[in-house]
């Protein structure tokens, strides 16, 4: 076996715990808030790290992809970004949800493509490679396409300062992601050793934003847990039922519907903690540490039912 399928080996395991090392963090948040009140002003730092992470395992052939199959990689593109947003938008009217929290809904959906996006999709026998190309390439845009669909869906709610969010993006984002790919492309395979332990860095490193998010909010949790439990579920699961949708409707196939179905309802919600606890408020962040929870349970219970009905028809 050699050191790509030993990555891919220790990523497929790292997804699998992740739900669990995240749920552990938030309630050692909830638990003992104290020890993390001094962390707020780590959480950008820490979002650099994972899409540092993140970084390190592209290619040039991530960016192939695109040429090869624009039409496929725009679609997802055009979905994740509407459909998601929307979504966040119309379930924050529906649950008549206070601004703090809607405001922070929506930024979740306004997020770029979720960084365990492309293991769950490998999970369920998906398209891998349009995975990769619509996370990779929608993250790219982050910078641009974020905060102006969050000043136009959730400054109803709070006053979203557009600019310094672009700022923020790509600080945190951006130039992380470019430099990991910058250090990829120099170390070459001299990295390929290492790219195994990348998912439980980044994994970790969300547990600890997650422990951060929760604590700032522990208070405001213990009344409105259920109610963003409920926002978050219909969120994901809308997403990945309209981002199957979109891929059938644009006549991709299953492999590749399935692959639309994580990009579009998988979200970066790391990066939405970190901006809602920057620009909003930590209560506001709250809606995206619980979907850090939750879409990588729901991504694997459907990734597993997606690969089992894939052998059972024999694709």
């Amino acid at each position: 076996m050699n050191s790509q399928d030993d990555a891919d080996r220790t990523a497929r395991r790292a997804v699998t715990v992740f739900p669990v090392l995240v749920l552990a963090a938030g309630a050692l948040g909830l638990l003992a808030p104290g020890a993390f009140a001094d962390g707020r002003a780590a959480v950008p730092y820490l979002l650099g790290v994972v899409m540092f992470c993140m970084g390190l395992t592209m290619t040039p052939v991530d960016f192939q992809g695109v040429a090869q199959r624009p039409w496929a990689v725009l679609l997802g593109l055009v979905a994740h970004y509407v459909i998601m947003p929307g979504l966040g938008w119309l379930i924050a009217h529906a649950l008549s949800l206070p601004p703090q929290l809607a405001a922070g809904v929506v930024l979740v959906g306004c997020a770029p493509s979720g960084t365990a996006s492309n293991v769950v999709t490998y999970l369920a026998r998906g398209d891998v490679a349009l995975s990769v190309s619509v996370a990779t390439v929608s993250t790219m845009l982050a910078p641009l396409v974020t905060p102006p669909l969050t000043l136009l869906l959730a400054g109803e709610y709070l006053s979203v300062d557009a600019g310094a969010m672009v700022g923020d993006i790509l600080k945190t984002v951006l130039l992380p992601v470019v430099a990991g790919l910058v250090v990829r492309l120099a170390a070459g395979r001299r990295l390929d050793r290492a790219l195994g332990a990348l998912p439980w860095l980044s994994a970790g490193t969300i547990a600890v934003i997650v422990a951060v998010v929760v604590a700032g909010s522990a208070a405001a949790i213990r009344s409105a847990a259920l109610l963003v439990l409920v926002a978050v579920v219909l969120h994901n699961g809308l997403g990945l039922a309209l981002g199957y949708g979109a891929g059938k409707l644009g006549g991709l196939g299953k492999p590749a519907s399935r692959a639309m179905a994580f990009e579009v309802g998988m979200q970066n919600s790391g990066l939405a903690a970190s901006l809602a606890t920057a620009h909003f408020s930590p209560l506001a962040a709250l809606p995206a540490a619980v979907f850090s929870v939750w879409h990588n349970v729901s991504g694997a219970l459907v990734a597993a039912w997606m690969s089992y009905r894939s052998r059972k028809s024999g694709e």
